[in-house]
């Protein structure tokens, strides 16, 4: 049979695990709000070529200047490329700043997201999400 300080330790370790839970649902509702509506711009050839790109790291605007028309089309294919690269690691380091500053760099957590962005926004192979 139980008797009662038994029974109060179990019940303050569940009280315990449930708070922990509750705090680390928090820090990822909060990381979610900050992250979500991310973007990120880059430019290149002096500011001929923009793009920015959503927080999935998908094409979200793309602004090229009437000087685009002055360079040959492999040029500018290769800046579109270029921006579209800078823009996807500027949206990390944001994404990154924002782990850190939610559920942490160090946790499980956030070494697991940052491991998934990097692969979806085409940062790191697949094979570096796996391990």
């Amino acid at each position: 049979m139980i008797d009662g300080p038994i029974d109060d330790l179990a019940l303050q370790r569940i009280e315990q695990w449930q708070q922990g839970f509750e705090e680390r649902a928090a820090k990822a509702r909060a990381l979610n709000e900050r992250t979500s509506g991310l973007t990120a711009t880059a430019r290149e050839g002096d500011g001929i070529v923009e793009v920015t790109v959503g927080s999935g790291g998908q094409i979200a605007g793309l602004r090229l200047d009437e000087e685009i028309r002055r360079q040959p089309a492999t040029t500018t294919a290769r800046q579109i490329l270029d921006a579209i690269r800078s823009a996807k690691a500027s949206l990390a380091r944001e994404f990154e700043r924002a782990t850190a500053e939610t559920v942490g760099l160090d946790s499980a957590a956030g070494q697991a997201l940052m491991r998934s962005l990097n692969v979806r926004l085409g940062l790191a192979d697949q094979s570096e999400g796996d391990e």
